[in-house]
C-alpha cells in the first residue's frame, strides 16, 4: 500500500486555524461558565442543539470543572455516578446520559427536575389506587388524562377523567403527531396520551404521572426517553390472585386470562427504571412521589 499523501500546505495552514479557533471558542466557553455569566446547562443544551457549535465538541469533563467549586475529583466522582465516560464530549451523549446529566445540573442550580413518570404493571396490583390516592393527597402532582373514543360514562368529565373525541378528532391527533401512544382497546374504542398537555406541564415545571399498561410504557419510551418508568409490584404473586378474584369483577374464565397475562407482564418488571412493591397503597404512593422528586404538602 502506498503511503497516504500529505495534504497540500494551504490545507494545513487551514486546518491549524480552524483547530486554535475551535480552542479558543471551547475557552470561551468555560471562562462564561466560570464567572457565572452563563450557565453550565445553557452551553449543554446549545451543544445539544448544534452539532456543529464549540460547546458540542466539548468534553464533558471540561465542561464540569469549569463550574465554579467543582474540582476534578468531584467531577470524576460524577461522571461515574451518571454513567457518563469522562472522555465523552458534549455532543456525543446518548438521550439518557442527557437526560442524567441534565437532572444533574439543575439540581446543582436548586431546581427540581420536572419529570414525567409512567406508572404500570400487572393486572389488578393497585395501580388505580395508588393514582388515585396520589391526585387526592399530592396537588403538585400533575395527571395526564387519555383521549378515548368511547362515549361517556355516567358520572364521567370531559377533561377530567378523559377527552371524549370522536374518530375523526382522533385521527387528526394521530396524524398531528399529537399522541405519545395509543391503542385500540378490546377490539372496540381507541386511547390514547395527548402530547401538547404533558408538554405544557412539563415546561411550567410540573411534573407528571402517567397510568398506563405496559405496552403503553413501552411505547412512551420510545417516544420520550428520558420519561421515568415505575413498575408497581404485588407483594406476592398470591396476593395478586386474592386481589383479582376478590373483587369478583370478572367471570373465572376472565380471571385466569387475567393472571396468564400478569405472568407476562410480570416477567417485563427489569425494563423499568424503578420498581415499588404495592404492600400498603398510601405507603406506596409515598414511594411513587418520592420518585418524582415532589414534595408531600
Amino acid at each position: 500500500m502506498s503511503p497516504r499523501p500529505d495534504p497540500p500546505q494551504v490545507d494545513r495552514v487551514a486546518a491549524g486555524k480552524a483547530a486554535v479557533a475551535a480552542r479558543q471558542a471551547r475557552a470561551a466557553v468555560k471562562a462564561a461558565v466560570a464567572s457565572r455569566s452563563r450557565t453550565a446547562l445553557d452551553a449543554a443544551e446549545t451543544g445539544w442543539s448544534d452539532a456543529h457549535s464549540a460547546e458540542a465538541g466539548m468534553r464533558i469533563r471540561e465542561l464540569l470543572t469549569s463550574i465554579p467549586g467543582l474540582g476534578p475529583t468531584r467531577v470524576a466522582r460524577a461522571l461515574a455516578e451518571l454513567g457518563i465516560s469522562d472522555k465523552k464530549r458534549v455532543g456525543g451523549l446518548g438521550s439518557r446520559q442527557r437526560v442524567a446529566l441534565r437532572d444533574y445540573l439543575l439540581r446543582r442550580e436548586g431546581v427540581v427536575p420536572a419529570r414525567l413518570v409512567v406508572l404500570a404493571g400487572p393486572t389488578a396490583v393497585g395501580k388505580g389506587a395508588v393514582s388515585g390516592y396520589i391526585r387526592e393527597n399530592y396537588p403538585d402532582v400533575h395527571f395526564s388524562v387519555s383521549a378515548t373514543t368511547r362515549p361517556a360514562r355516567p358520572g364521567e368529565e370531559h377533561g377530567v377523567h378523559y377527552y371524549f373525541v370522536s374518530d375523526d378528532e382522533f385521527d387528526r391527533m394521530i396524524a398531528a403527531d399529537e399522541l405519545l401512544e395509543w391503542a385500540i382497546v378490546h377490539n372496540s374504542y381507541r386511547y390514547g396520551t395527548p402530547r401538547p398537555p404533558i408538554d405544557a406541564a412539563l415546561a411550567a415545571g410540573r411534573s407528571v404521572l402517567l397510568e398506563i399498561d405496559l405496552q403503553g410504557a413501552r411505547s412512551v419510551r420510545e417516544v420520550m426517553p428520558e420519561a421515568r418508568l415505575i413498575f408497581l409490584l404485588p407483594p406476592t404473586w398470591d396476593e395478586l390472585v386474592r386481589r383479582l378474584i376478590g373483587r369478583g369483577t370478572e367471570t373465572p374464565a376472565e380471571q385466569q386470562r387475567r393472571l396468564e397475562t400478569a405472568r407476562v407482564e410480570l416477567a417485563a418488571q427489569d425494563e423499568f427504571d424503578y420498581k415499588v412493591v404495592n404492600n400498603e397503597i398510601a405507603q406506596a404512593a409515598q414511594e411513587v412521589v418520592n420518585l418524582m422528586a415532589v414534595s408531600a404538602p
